[in-house]
């Protein structure tokens, strides 16, 4: 018996957030099935797309989701593939005139307009991941579904619509006119100017657009949030995750603030912006939120980072926002796992609470990306191999500290989907480590896991689904990663299928892990003199002192998460250094 359906209204706040949703949406479109005859997934995709119709009866899904970005995108090419409908069987279109295409819009295109693709760029209709079921005619996205051609836009990206594959409900684009995407003048780049947004017509359109998605629910669950951290929409973030909190107070509110590796024409002034508004977005927005998980590749948020995260089965270029996207987009479709299942679903506010205990709301995630597990193994066999390292990398530029201490984990293994979770050895046989004598999944994720972090509070979740990847999603994979993300023992060959699914493992973490990077965070924006040395960030609409409130907000927060009740003594000099 499948559960109630618990509605999520998702919001993108920023390009590098719509770049990121881009391809979380996308990933979920792969998932869908248009087929009432086959049985229901893991997933149940209900809980972030609405149903719609067509004129000709014909049923669609478009995303539950508002987002905002500047105006580049009133020419945008996103407008022709935005054709959207509502249960009353109606349909709007929105149009203009488009720049010019990649192929893969092309492509699109032709989808749409009803021409055929050459045969070689589809796979099967036995092969096909979604069928158009009881439908008259096959949708667009069935037949996109089928399309296997290989695209490559890595020169081609210039703004999330390039690689978008679905339609969008009309109340989803909200376009911001009073800033420019690009350009020297009219930037949305500082904190207090994104405050300032969330007034007048702006708040306005914002308040319609969640009335109209909110009234559609019959149980809301809450709200997932993906904002840009370095620029403006911090401050519009802020604002909107308060006015959240206080018209659905009861209601999860989960923010996950976004932050590419690098800015184009990047210069030292906005290295320090990008500093400041990731400082006072983190204070804000956890705030105001059930959670706050920043999620990042950079090595740090600071004007300094390390290299960034390298994940030992991709070849991604951390320049492309089209790739480091990408990455993030996986791990967020592992990360949301827990609030979308079909059955067994856990609540957004029970994973809030079992994360963000005493007011501590920043959490850490950290992914495997692809989860490194052989063709053919078992799990055992997968976590025995990592031996005494984790498989994740850090995903919000926080390093384990690798001494075991945590306040609660959620972890989540997604895609293991025909391989085997326990190990099957003869009677009498030695099992060859003690996770193949486990008898369950669970026990063997949870022992594994628990030996990294014997006392933190644990809760786990395994989904056989994948993570199933559809153009254009790139083909950034080392040669040793196969169709199904599995790893081969030959070297994959160059005209090999691409990899069309992967498994992902992800990791929710709250512990004192998170009081050096909050304390060098707080670090990084007190040291200097800001009436100095950025005077014009002041100048845009936040007021000296509420900035210093912040700051010790900030200084606060990360000694929530010092823990001493480890058995772990600081040292009265370290405090003393602390509150320097």
């Amino acid at each position: 018996m499948s559960s109630v359906c618990r509605e999520v209204i998702t919001l993108q706040l920023g390009h590098y957030s719509n770049f990121v949703g881009t391809h979380w949406w996308n990933l979920q479109d792969a998932s869908l099935s248009y087929d009432p005859e086959m049985p229901l997934g893991e997933i149940q995709s209900d809980v972030v797309f609405r149903e719609g119709q067509t004129s000709g009866g014909h049923i669609t899904y478009t995303p539950r989701l508002i987002a905002m970005d500047l105006k580049v995108y009133s020419s945008c090419s996103i407008c022709i593939k935005n054709v959207l409908h509502f249960r009353d069987g109606s349909l709007m279109m929105h149009k203009e005139s488009p720049p010019v295409k990649n192929s893969f819009l092309e492509d699109l295109d032709k989808l749409e307009k009803g021409e055929i693709l050459a045969e070689a760029d589809f796979i099967s209709s036995s092969q096909a991941q979604c069928s158009a079921g009881a439908m008259s005619v096959e949708t667009v996205n069935s037949r996109l579904s089928r399309v296997q051609k290989g695209y490559k836009l890595e020169g081609s990206v210039k703004v999330w619509s390039d690689f978008l594959r679905i339609h969008l409900h009309p109340r989803t684009i909200s376009v911001i006119h009073q800033y420019n995407h690009d350009g020297e003048a009219h930037r949305l780049e500082a904190f207090g100017q994104g405050e300032a947004l969330l007034q007048g017509s702006v708040l306005e359109d914002l308040e319609d657009r969640l009335h109209f998605f909110v009234e559609e629910c019959d149980y809301l669950q809450g709200f997932q949030v993906l904002c840009d951290l370095a620029d403006g929409f911090a401050g519009l973030g802020s604002k909107v995750t308060e006015m959240l909190q206080d018209s659905y107070g009861g209601r999860g509110i989960l923010t996950w603030g976004l932050a590419p590796v690098s800015h184009p024409n990047s210069s030292p002034m906005k290295d320090l912006y990008h500093l400041l508004n990731s400082t006072l977005g983190t204070v804000h927005l956890s705030s105001h939120s059930s959670f706050f998980c920043p999620l990042t590749l950079r090595g740090g948020l600071g004007r300094r980072p390390s290299s960034p995260v390298a994940f030992p089965h991709l070849n991604y270029d951390p320049s492309l926002w089209y790739h480091s996207s990408a990455v993030l987009a996986l791990a967020l479709d592992a990360l949301t796992v827990p609030y979308r299942l079909r059955d067994n679903s856990v609540p957004m506010w029970q994973v809030a609470d079992a994360l963000a205990v005493s007011g501590k709301k920043v959490v850490a995630a950290y992914g495997a990306v692809p989860f490194p597990m052989m063709h053919g193994s078992t799990l055992p066999d997968a976590l025995s191999i990592c031996a005494d390292t984790l498989p994740w990398k850090p995903l919000s530029a926080c390093s384990e500290p690798g001494d075991g201490r945590c306040y609660g984990q959620w972890a989540t293994l997604k895609g293991f989907e025909g391989q085997r979770l326990i190990s099957s050895l003869d009677p009498g046989t030695q099992p060859p480590t003690p996770l193949h004598s486990l008898h369950s999944g669970e026990d063997v994720l949870g022992s594994y896991i628990r030996s990294f972090y014997p006392t933190a509070p644990l809760a786990l979740q395994l989904v056989s689904t994948p993570s199933k990847l559809t153009p254009p999603f790139p083909q950034m994979f080392s040669q040793s990663v196969g169709a199904q993300g599995f790893l081969q023992s030959q070297p994959i060959l160059p005209d090999s299928p691409l990899v069309s699914s992967v498994p992902v493992m992800t990791s929710l973490q709250s512990g004192p892990a998170l009081d050096p990077w909050l304390s060098e965070l707080h670090r990084g924006a007190s040291s200097f003199d800001i009436r100095r040395v950025a005077p014009s960030f002041l100048s845009q609409g936040l007021e000296m002192a509420d900035y210093l409130e912040a700051l010790e907000q900030l200084r606060l927060l990360a000694r929530r998460y010092r823990d001493d009740s480890c058995g772990v003594m600081r040292s009265s000099s370290e405090e003393d250094d602390d509150d320097d």
